[in-house]
């Protein structure tokens, strides 16, 4: 018995001791330490802090700042998962409030840098595509909008590098068909992206060697009239042909040399 209440006494003063680890605290201290916190570089703890606000004032509107900040500094922290679940719930406890094309944004860069190398799995850059056009149809005319328009182009480009790498791949292959429908996905889909020439010269490539000659020839004339300099160009008036304009010099502009002889 003895033993027993021994330990319930020990039990109990741990629960005080808890208790007594608690102190309430003004909410502009609070929040002013999380600011110097997060000032100073130390993003970890000022998210803490930020969360420590809304824990002893969430009906304050402290509170409701702290919520987008703790969302900010676990960003800085590169914990872009708590960073989007914080902001996703900033925005559902004030949905009209005018922080929330902020909010928006902050959800959308997070998913923004987490995209990955065009070797992996691209999920990620479609939720920071989507994101990001949520930004802008929402507010489009917020300076959040046009970096997220910016950003836009990059993730497209992105994207589009992926299917040209899965073309290649299985025009390396002889599996012709499946290739060209990655590189017409290209140019579909994709058409203000870098990737469009190297899609189209691939695509010219692919027809000649599956024999479809005048398909590779319309497709080079679309790569032609668009991009008379490109090296793609070059390359697939070679493969038609067998001859390198570069090489030969006669005055004439090779690209009006090329089109008047191949079509």
């Amino acid at each position: 018995m003895l033993v027993v209440c021994a330990g319930l006494l020990l039990a109990l003063n741990a629960c005080e001791s808890d208790e007594a680890a608690y102190v309430e605290r003004p909410v502009e201290d609070i929040y002013n330490q999380a600011m110097d916190k997060l000032l100073s570089g130390d993003t970890e703890l000022a998210a803490i802090d930020f969360d420590e606000v809304e824990r002893q004032h969430p009906y304050s509107v402290w509170a409701r700042k702290s919520q987008l900040m703790a969302a900010y500094a676990q960003y800085l922290t590169n914990d872009y998962d708590e960073a989007i679940f914080t902001a996703r719930r900033f925005l559902q406890l004030h949905p009209g409030n005018r922080d929330a094309p902020y909010a928006y944004y902050l959800i959308a860069i997070s998913y923004y840098e987490q995209i990955a190398d065009i070797g992996r799995e691209q999920k990620i850059t479609e939720l920071a595509l989507e994101s990001l056009a949520e930004v802008v149809d929402r507010y489009p005319n917020s300076e959040y909008a046009r970096d997220a328009r910016l950003k836009i182009d990059l993730a497209r480009d992105h994207l589009a590098g992926k299917e040209m790498e899965i073309g290649r791949y299985y025009l390396d292959r002889g599996h012709h068909g499946a290739a060209i429908n990655r590189f017409r996905h290209v140019v579909k889909h994709y058409q203000t992206t870098t990737h469009v020439p190297e899609a189209l010269h691939r695509l010219t490539e692919a027809y000649l060697s599956l024999g479809i000659n005048d398909e590779a020839k319309n497709t080079a004339a679309i790569l032609g009239h668009n991009y008379p300099g490109s090296e793609w160009y070059l390359d697939s008036y070679a493969l038609l042909t067998g001859e390198d304009p570069r090489t030969v010099q006669d005055g004439e502009p090779w690209y009006s040399r090329m089109w008047n002889s191949v079509f």
